[in-house]
């Protein structure tokens, strides 16, 4: 960091930030249930964006660029990629911007067994709580992906700003198969902050149903309208419109027409929404302090948030970046009970997506179950296409909850009246 800053001054930068990320990961391959290889690296990475003003036609501007530095470096190579982003930096001004408030505190650490354990250990414990499920002769375990990331983080901004944390994260990836009646492979990936062994031993049981069903399932949808339910990751995707749209990065420029005291969700038949941005470090990594805001209350937008640049733009207070966010809504129902009456639960998707700018969602479905006269027919094919602006007026929350790194909140959702094409 002081090589850094040294070469900075240098090279005749004056505004910096520079973001240090020191890593230990554990990441561990398998086929099957076999342990195929097994990695640790120890990562030091130096992000640092440099700032230059500018004055046109009586108006102040004033650009940013980054470069990654590495210890390995020579001071020489270090201050011509520094002098090569400032250069770049002047083909890209925009209007003028303050820089973030300076902080400065000491070193926060993150508790908890996956931040306080040697990733090695961590991934083990991860890895047997994914193959714990695997124990059944219809559906098996292909292959698996496990990865233990600990880190280090620090900011250090040429205003003053010098605060650091540490932080862990539990991800992976692993492909489920059933060879009967037909030969069929789904993907799944997991990704936690926290040693979640339970929530993936269940997450992966669940696959190991699914599968089984994909390969049992019937091409007999038809095209129509249909009460859908959407669960887990499904569900947090279709909240991720809210987060994007009430950001400075889209209201600034208009691509969002949304505004504090706003009323977003409009007209509802159903519960009114209630949403939480909720800060996933202490700080973002332009060193701005984070922490749980609250976003929409009763279907009405109570902030704007974002990086600094956006923000000021906006002459609102930056917040940083989110990533997380959770629905606080408790539901009136169980997700057992959302299954007593006719709808179409879709499981999995060949690629679910939410528009942040039209609204719209959809996907080609890999496996749904049809509910009809009490009876659950997995299908697979066709595709759904809704509006989340038409259905935010009359959603429906489970009681049941999920978690996973971006989401808190309801398993599952049920829209009313939604697009779905057959086969």
């Amino acid at each position: 960091m002081d090589r850094i800053i040294n070469v900075l001054k240098e090279a005749g930068i004056g505004e910096y930030s520079v973001l240090q990320v020191k890593e230990r990961t554990a990441e561990l391959f398998f086929v099957k249930k076999q342990l195929d290889t097994r990695r640790i690296k120890d990562i030091e990475k130096y992000f640092v964006t440099v700032f230059r003003t500018d004055e046109k036609d009586g108006q102040k501007l004033k650009a940013q660029t980054e470069a990654m530095l590495l210890s390995s470096m020579s001071d020489d190579e270090m201050i011509k990629a520094l002098k090569d982003a400032y250069f770049a930096a002047k083909f890209a001004m925009n209007p003028y911007y303050e820089a973030p408030s300076p902080v400065a505190a000491p070193l926060i650490e993150k508790k908890g067994a996956l931040a306080e354990e040697e990733p090695e250990k961590s991934a083990g414990v991860m890895a047997e709580a994914l193959f714990a499920a695997d124990c059944r002769e219809d559906a098996f375990v292909n292959s698996a992906e496990v990865f233990i990331s600990k880190k280090r983080i620090r900011v250090v901004t040429s205003e003053g700003t010098d605060v650091s944390w540490t932080d862990a994260k539990a991800s992976g990836e692993y492909v489920v198969q059933a060879k009967e009646p037909e030969d069929v492979e789904m993907y799944k990936s997991f990704a936690y902050t926290e040693l979640e062994t339970e929530a993936l031993n269940t997450q992966v049981s669940g696959m190991l149903d699914f599968v089984r069903d994909r390969a049992r399932a019937e091409r007999i949808l038809k095209s129509g309208s249909y009460d859908l339910i959407l669960t887990g990751e499904n569900a947090a995707e279709i909240f991720r419109y809210y987060g994007a749209r009430s950001s400075a990065q889209l209201l600034y420029p208009h691509y969002s027409t949304w505004s504090v005291g706003d009323d977003v969700q409009g007209e509802t038949t159903g519960e009114r929404l209630n949403i939480t941005m909720r800060a996933s470090a202490p700080y973002s990594s332009e060193g701005i302090p984070m922490h749980d805001r609250k976003l929409l209350e009763n279907g009405v937008m109570l902030m704007a948030h974002g990086a600094n640049r956006f923000c000021r733009y906006l002459g609102v207070e930056p917040t940083g970046d989110y990533r997380k966010l959770s629905c606080d809504n408790e539901g009136a129902m169980s997700f057992e009970e959302m299954k007593k009456v006719p709808c179409l639960w879709a499981v999995t998707f060949s690629d679910f997506q939410m528009d942040i700018f039209s609204g719209h969602f959809g996907g080609e479905i890999r496996l749904a179950y049809l509910i009809e006269d009490g009876k659950m027919t997995p299908v697979t094919g066709g595709s759904v296409n809704g509006s989340i602006i038409e259905a935010q007026k009359d959603i429906a929350f489970s009681t049941d909850r999920f978690r996973c790194e971006e989401y808190e909140g309801p398993y599952a959702i049920k829209l009313k009246g939604i697009s779905v094409a057959g086969e």
